[in-house]
């Protein structure tokens, strides 16, 4: 079973424009993305696939691999489409947050060992919720599962809704889990992803996945007790270095 980690990196962001390549204790956050997933021993290959020249030659200027694909994908996913129409000899693709720099090999490793078993067509990672705000926070994906760990349905929402009860007491009554969104496909399946068109809960959402799950795809989750911080705007930089030093003292 072969297995590419794909980094999604773009340059123009709404919130952040150029943020792969702010400084991050004297290395990018991409190279910092590009050496934790490198990390994972499940990787067969590891490349960034970006839009932008300048976030290309950094890459290649620090040792890594990365291919330029087009400026016109609407998602990562897409962009991960293109890369395989050329890796196509790879039989687990993973998509790797570009903005996540703490990222743990030991996660990537444990969602690629979703696919050891063979009715596996999609995995990601969730985390248990701890904190009641963010159950209500729209920001922080919720995620219900059935009896084989497979995720029924994701909100922005509380889900499930607990009848009759305050919100400050949803944590005492049952577990929420939180949506971590790192994917990995079977290359079929991706390609096969690729070709759907988009579905009216996904539009309500703004949540790709459920374009998979209108469809009929199982998607297959692993249970993680770690959550690394992303940069989406200049304000969670600090959190990361700090993390960082404390890494490093």
């Amino acid at each position: 079973m072969k297995v590419l980690g794909i980094i999604p990196s773009r340059y123009g962001s709404s919130r952040f424009p150029g943020k792969p390549l702010i400084d991050l204790m004297g290395k990018s956050m991409i190279q910092r993305v590009y050496e934790q997933a490198k990390k994972c021993s499940a990787f067969d290959t590891v490349l960034v696939a970006t839009d932008h020249p300048e976030i290309e030659a950094h890459v290649l200027a620090f040792g890594g691999e990365v291919m330029m694909t087009s400026s016109d994908h609407n998602s990562g996913t897409e962009r991960c489409g293109e890369v395989i129409q050329k890796y196509n000899d790879f039989d687990i693709i993973v998509n790797i947050q570009g903005d996540e720099p703490l990222i743990r090999p030991e996660q990537l490793n444990e969602l690629v060992d979703l696919f050891s078993d063979s009715t596996v067509e999609i995995g990601t990672i969730v985390k248990k919720i701890a904190v009641e705000s963010d159950v209500r926070n729209p920001n922080r994906i919720k995620v219900v599962l059935d009896a084989n760990n497979n995720g029924i349905y994701f909100s922005r929402s509380p889900i499930p809704h607990i009848a009759n009860t305050p919100h400050e007491d949803w944590l005492k009554k049952t577990d929420f889990f939180k949506h971590i969104g790192i994917y990995a496909w079977r290359k079929s399946t991706l390609n096969e992803l690729l070709a759907l068109p988009a579905s009216d809960l996904e539009k309500l959402e703004s949540l790709e996945q459920l374009r998979w799950l209108y469809n009929g795809y199982k998607i297959r989750t692993t249970l993680t007790t770690v959550e690394t911080p992303n940069i989406d705007a200049p304000e969670d930089v600090e959190r990361v270095l700090e993390l960082l030093k404390k890494d490093n003292s």
